[in-house]
């Protein structure tokens, strides 16, 4: 199927970026969100990242106008009804996407197929809340989406075969790689990252190393652009422990225990970035 209108579910860090690379490949977007407020907000995050590809002449003021003429607006669903493809990239929350993927498959058109942005959820049982298992994909996205060349495409039980291919050929559109992964926690990229990052809090917390003397271990000696702490704490710990809580419950596998102190950290709110205070401080 050819793909020309997105709809994105959620305009906060993942669903804006999905939707200026979107738009970016000359594709017409519909942002969906829950409140004028949290649209424009997305809107806004947009036309900043814009600007910074013009500072960085990457870009010139005729393509920002562009990009974001093809980008639509909306806190109402019945403006999905045409899209070829929405894209699901609401909170990590499983009762909240069951309600949206529900919404969603009312409005949309029978051939449309309904992609979920999950990093980590069944995207069998996610499929489950539509009428359209067989054209349900999982198509995770890296943050920040603009920059990260990688889309994870998982396919759930149902899904058929020429839904993967509908999801490869619009991946590929928008200039990013994909990768197939199968309905597992955490499918291929988090299941090894995220056990990674967990274990160099047991080395912190263990005393092995400083968190600097860890990161700088990991960047030095494995070519990692940023250190394991540091990227928990711009994942956010409080969703690193719901990865690693996640992984220990499907796998029932003590080797995917949180370290304890990823526990305390988010006990005491020191979230990483977003709060100002992670393993490392930001304020």
């Amino acid at each position: 199927m050819g793909i020309s209108t997105v709809g994105v579910l959620g305009a906060g860090t993942m669903g804006n970026g999905i939707a200026q690379v979107c738009a970016a490949a000359g594709l017409s977007v519909v942002m969906v969100d829950i409140s004028a407020d949290a649209v424009g907000k997305g809107i806004a995050t947009i036309s900043g990242s814009l600007d910074r590809l013009i500072k960085k002449g990457q870009l010139t003021a005729a393509q920002k106008d562009e990009y974001l003429d093809r980008i639509r607006g909306t806190t109402d669903y019945a403006d999905l009804a045409r899209v070829d493809l929405v894209i699901e990239a609401a909170t990590e929350n499983e009762a909240l996407k069951l309600k949206i993927l529900a919404q969603v498959d009312a409005v949309v058109g029978p051939d449309a197929l309904i992609a979920t942005n999950t990093s980590s959820m069944s995207i069998t049982r996610l499929a489950a809340a539509t009428k359209r298992p067989e054209r349900f994909v999982g198509m995770h996205f890296f943050n920040p989406v603009p920059l990260m060349a990688l889309v994870e495409l998982v396919p759930g039980l149902c899904t058929s075969p020429a839904s993967v291919d509908a999801a490869r050929g619009f991946v590929a559109a928008i200039g990013k790689t994909a990768i197939v992964a199968k309905n597992s926690p955490g499918f291929a990229v988090n299941r090894i990252l995220c056990p990674m990052i967990n274990e160099a809090v047991f080395a912190l917390q263990e005393g092995l190393a400083s968190a600097e003397d860890i990161d700088a271990g990991m960047k030095l000696g494995c070519n990692q652009p940023i250190g394991p702490l540091a990227l928990a704490d711009l994942i956010g710990l409080d969703t690193m422990l719901s990865v690693m809580e996640m992984f220990h419950a499907g796998f029932n596998d003590p080797k995917y225990r949180p370290a304890p102190l990823l526990k305390e950290m988010v006990d005491a709110g020191f979230l990483g970035r977003k709060s100002g205070r992670g393993f490392f401080n930001y304020a």
